[in-house]
């Protein structure tokens, strides 16, 4: 065993996300053998109640309202860059610029365009750069991935990949970023989810080709700061009908689900895929179960198997024990620190640039797809 060396991350973005990498750092220890150890030393937010509460964490040195002062420090190693859909392409690019490392939150752009010169910023840069997407750590979507990727569906015939949740079931919720079009993005909910539900099919090598939307924007107004009525003009719910072709085998329906308002959800994502041979699901609302689909001696069986807590990087934590929302952060951190280093070994990696890239090209046809009402090529 050798002792894992200091990667030092400065935060752009103290919001929710941001503390919950505090946190993430705290429990590292909980991993086996793993080559690196991060440590928060920096954290720029314009706002000063976010740089207040990183004056807790013993790591940080510095606090700066600037963003700049982190992509231009030499200090850092790696970046966490946390912040709305509409800054994503000043800040992405100019990391890409000085060839920091960092790890970006989706969707990678406010639109299209944006993503593609992100994109292209990246690919002609040194940077290391990964996109968040925590939930296909569950080992359960661990154990779903890696039976879908085995051959064993056989000819693949359906596949629904979603997250559903009720964060804006309340109507009288007041308005915020993720529901106006110029701080979210006119793709709105499949921006904010969208990537999480893309993420293991594209891994998979399943690509739409075709796609048919349905497009719901639920709510229309929302209280504003001051309590009138304000204009919400993002998409809340979007239900995207794709057609997939697999590596080799022949075209299949695909869903991909995205809901703000699933009312019966607080917070559920799930991958199903079955084929003539075998089937798969697995959803967070029952994360110690993963169930799979067979035909055994004439008779279709469908078996409940508890994944337990085997998770793709190893912890101290017994197996037995139950696995959650903040281990599948420690997870994706492990993981993106862990291929950066060259030490992933196979293991599943977080979503990257063009995985990021490629579900933008499925939310654009999606939007032209809701305007004409008929199926669009991404």
């Amino acid at each position: 065993m050798t002792e894992a060396r200091d990667v030092r991350v400065g935060i752009i973005g103290g919001g929710l996300m941001g503390r919950e990498l505090a946190a993430v750092c705290g429990r590292w220890d909980l991993l086996v053998d793993h080559p690196v150890r991060p440590r928060i030393v920096a954290v720029a937010d314009p706002a000063p109640a976010a740089r207040e509460w990183f004056s807790r964490v013993d790591s940080v040195s510095r606090l700066t309202d600037d963003w700049r002062d982190l992509i231009d420090d030499d200090g850092m190693d790696v970046l966490y860059i946390a912040v709305p859909h509409q800054m994503h392409e000043e800040i992405y690019t100019a990391a890409a610029a000085a060839g920091r490392d960092f790890l970006g939150e989706k969707p990678f752009g406010i639109d299209l365009p944006a993503a593609e010169r992100i994109v292209s910023a990246i690919d002609a840069s040194d940077s290391f750069v990964r996109v968040s997407s925590e939930f296909p750590f569950y080992p359960g979507a661990q154990r779903a991935f890696a039976y879908a990727e085995s051959g064993a569906l056989g000819d693949i015939l359906d596949v629904r990949s979603g997250f559903w949740h009720s964060s804006d079931l309340n109507r009288a919720k007041p308005i915020n970023w993720k529901r106006r079009v110029e701080t979210c993005g006119e793709i709105g909910v499949m921006g904010d989810l969208g990537l999480h539900v893309a993420h293991v099919p594209l891994r998979l090598g399943w690509v739409p080709s075709t796609v048919y939307a349905r497009l719901d924007d639920v709510v229309g107004e929302r209280p504003g700061p001051d309590g009138s009525p304000v204009v919400c003009d993002t998409w809340d719910n979007a239900l995207l009908t794709c057609t997939a072709h697999p590596r080799t085998g022949r075209d299949f329906t695909m869903l991909w689900e995205t809901r703000r308002i699933a009312p019966g959800h607080v917070n559920t994502w799930f991958f199903e895929a079955v084929g003539m041979d075998g089937g798969v699901r697995f959803s967070t609302r029952q994360p110690t179960l993963l169930h799979r689909f067979a035909v055994r001696d004439g008779e279709q069986i469908w078996e409940e198997v508890q994944p337990g807590n085997v998770s793709a990087w190893p912890v101290v934590s017994g197996a037995i024990f139950e696995f959650g929302f903040g281990d599948a952060l420690l997870q994706m951190w492990a993981s993106y620190l862990a291929e950066r280093d060259g030490a992933l070994n196979g293991r599943f990696g977080t979503a990257t640039p063009a995985e990021a890239l490629l579900a933008h090209r499925v939310f654009d046809a999606a939007l032209r797809s809701g305007r004409a009402g008929m199926p669009e090529s991404p």
